[in-house]
């Protein structure tokens, strides 16, 4: 073979050889491409995926808000809907209205439910949660603080300098735990219009001093959190050792310093003042179905006998316009009794009210029932247990006559006609009521605070409340009306006059947590507010979320079977 053919043969190989090197690295290339593109894939997949979780998370966390917002109105709808004075359902502790599963669902993961809960006050049994809502008059309320005092109109000044109302708006506040008479005096002088501290107070002169300075608000409350802002107040008295606002006592707040809030491992749950206080209790001065109570003080007697008249009849209406012109029988400051004549002129009529028709008296004043109603009347009501079991003297047709009252103070009539009583008739003309303590729901410290009550009537009514059916202080059950304590023969009639002014049976203003959340777990929406039922309709105060600090509540997920979607 020649040189050139060599030569030829060996070109002709070599291109082969980079032939195939070049093949070799094409492939190479394209795995590396696959592989890239198969990477971008899996990891656009995950995103997707990851999208895809965050997208049903954040779904399924809107719903549960949707759901806890649902138990807020619900319980808004529910305080309007009642029209009569038994209508009202059970709002303490009822299972059945205050749980709803809103969607339900094959698998536990698609059911969402809320419930309105709360804890048990006074219960520390195996079932500490209840499903109800919060009266805000279960609780002493400051704004009132200062109107709640000895209805006594003598008071000596004792040597301290203070009066004896201001000592009994201390001894108030110094029934509830972790008090002193040191923060008593600065936050009733924090609440007060004046500028002269108590005893132990502090007024501008004290904050002044401080840095930055501030002045005393002089006036009432808009939140309890207010109360930071006066002398001694800390965020541990307000609101103690319940972090999570539950209510009940979780394993880290009874650990000791293992964990915060730092307590003292002693077993019990500190709740703090925020249990005890309010800002916001009050009752609708209005019967049960919203229409205006007769108010026994007005000035018109001869409106007041009418009215009287068209709702119970003319021996009732007679009865309270003689109580309103003379007093009762035996009262030293009526100054009026069986040996006293009124010396008023009489009309047509007969002592037991008969004919309602109004005439004229021989002086030319308007009578009804042969009472002469010319006048205002020269006694005032300041409890309806005044009109039981009392007796007046007063000139019916011009001859001096004892009128019985028609509602005998016997424990069997009481419990009859009592809350029609209460319903229909008021002391006052007000649009609302403030500050009254709601005794079936109220914790033995708040019920301590009440002026005048009894330990041993404390003591009963703590055991009434634990014992039995909650729904007894339903409408319409024994224990509607505060007067069970008198049925029951708790406390006499004359103590009962005395307290009446402090308490009631049930408030408008109502405390709710509600919580929405899905029965295999995840994102869950816990919501506080408060919800005024004194407006029709009933308007929603304000809403706070407590989601941040947890569920708060061991809810199972059975319990939401318990009602239909």
């Amino acid at each position: 073979m020649n040189p050139r053919s060599r030569h030829n043969k060996s070109c002709i190989n070599r291109h082969s050889v980079a032939g195939a090197m070049r093949r070799a690295s094409v492939l190479v290339v394209v795995l590396v491409v696959v592989m890239l593109l198969t990477l971008g894939c899996y990891t656009f997949t995950q995103i997707m995926l990851s999208e895809l979780e965050a997208t049903v998370a954040y779904e399924r966390d809107v719903r549960s808000r949707a759901y806890a917002d649902s138990g807020i109105e619900m319980v808004a709808a529910v305080l309007g809907e009642a029209t009569d004075e038994f209508s009202r359902p059970n709002l303490y502790d009822n299972p059945d209205l205050f749980y709803l599963l809103m969607a339900d669902s094959e698998t536990a993961r698609g059911r969402g439910a809320f419930c309105i809960v709360a804890a048990r006050e006074n219960d520390t049994g195996a079932n500490p949660i209840r499903f109800g809502l919060i009266d805000e008059s279960s609780k002493l309320n400051l704004n009132t603080l200062l109107s709640l005092s000895s209805t006594d109109e003598e008071q000596e000044e004792p040597a301290g300098g203070a009066d004896s109302n201001e000592e009994q708006q201390q001894d108030m506040l110094m029934a509830i735990p972790n008090m002193t008479a040191d923060i008593a005096d600065a936050i009733l002088d924090w609440l007060d219009e004046d500028e002269l501290p108590r005893l132990s107070g502090a007024e501008n002169e004290y904050y002044g001093t401080l840095s930055p300075p501030y002045e005393t608000k002089n006036g009432q409350l808009e939140s309890l959190d207010e109360l930071l802002r006066v002398r001694g107040v800390t965020s541990s008295m307000l609101y103690g050792e319940d972090v999570n606002r539950n209510g009940l006592l979780d394993a880290n707040e009874n650990d000791g310093d293992v964990s915060l809030p730092y307590d003292n491992a002693d077993g019990v749950l500190d709740r703090g003042w925020s249990t005890y206080f309010t800002v916001v209790s009050r009752e609708a001065n209005l019967r049960a179905d919203r229409e205006l109570r007769i108010d026994v003080n007005q000035d018109d007697l001869v409106a007041l006998y009418d009215a009287i008249e068209e709702e119970f009849g003319s021996d009732e209406a007679l009865f309270v316009t003689a109580f309103r012109l003379n007093g009762p029988d035996g009262d030293p400051d009526s100054g009026q009794g069986p040996a006293a004549p009124t010396g008023r002129g009489g009309g047509g009529g007969q002592a037991s009210g008969g004919g309602g028709g109004g005439s004229q008296t021989a002086s030319g004043g308007e009578s009804r029932g042969g009472l002469n109603l010319s006048g205002s009347g020269s006694t005032q009501i300041t409890s309806l247990y005044e009109l039981l079991g009392s007796t007046v003297t007063a000139d019916v047709d011009g001859q001096q006559k004892t009128i019985e009252s028609p509602w005998q103070d016997e424990p069997g009539d009481i419990e009859s006609y009592l809350p029609t009583l209460l319903d229909k008739l008021s002391t006052s003309s007000e649009e609302f009521i403030e500050g009254r303590i709601n005794i079936a729901q109220a914790p033995r410290e708040v019920l301590l605070a009440i002026p005048d009550i009894d330990e041993q009537v404390v003591e009963a009514i703590i055991g009434a409340q634990a014992a039995g059916d909650s729904s007894a202080f339903d409408s319409g059950g024994p224990r509607s009306t505060t007067g069970w304590l008198l049925n029951e023969g708790l406390v006499e009639l004359e103590e009962m006059r005395t307290l009446d002014r402090y308490m009631t049976s049930r408030g408008d203003v109502y405390r709710v947590q509600s919580v929405g959340y899905f029965e295999a777990g995840g994102p869950a929406t816990r919501l506080e507010a408060i919800i005024d039922a004194t407006q029709d309709p009933p308007k929603i105060v304000s809403i706070r979320d407590l989601t941040d600090l947890g569920i708060g509540y061991g809810l199972q997920p059975q319990q939401s079977e318990q009602t239909e979607p």
